[in-house]
């Protein structure tokens, strides 16, 4: 398992892709996933620096990955009061189509074989298969 900790500043966003950028380079197989990766854990780590955690430095976000036979499992947890993903409107929704914000959590639902949200929101698991 790799395993990184970054407090919630402007700046994570750039120590967290050169995580990800180590793990496209070491992980065989990743690769082939990444503009996938990217999106999806990218926009789930924005949304925990920003909407979770409200980019106070003094909380963190911690982002773990690991792969079993089958997957490639990230996961990314914040400190922040939570949210209920259920309740996040459908972006594709007419009344929804041009608001700038609220795709994040669609866009890694459709890029990712699998989310889940877990400690009230705090904590998302995101699985890609790994024989797609």
């Amino acid at each position: 398992m790799k395993k990184i900790v970054l407090a919630s500043t402007v700046n994570a966003n750039n120590e967290f892709l050169s995580f990800l950028d180590e793990l496209f380079m070491d992980i065989d197989g990743l690769a082939e996933l990444e503009a996938n990766v990217q999106i999806a854990i990218c926009e789930t780590f924005n949304n925990a620096v920003l909407h979770g955690n409200k980019l106070n430095p003094e909380k963190i976000v911690t982002c773990t990955f690991d792969i079993t036979e089958v997957d490639y499992i990230f996961t990314i947890e914040d400190e922040g009061d939570g949210f209920d993903p259920t309740r996040i409107p459908d972006p594709t929704l007419p009344e929804n189509i041009e608001k700038t914000e609220g795709r994040g959590v669609f866009l890694t639902r459709t890029l990712a074989d699998s989310v889940e949200y877990t400690n009230g929101g705090r904590k998302v698991i995101i699985r890609f298969a790994k024989n797609k």
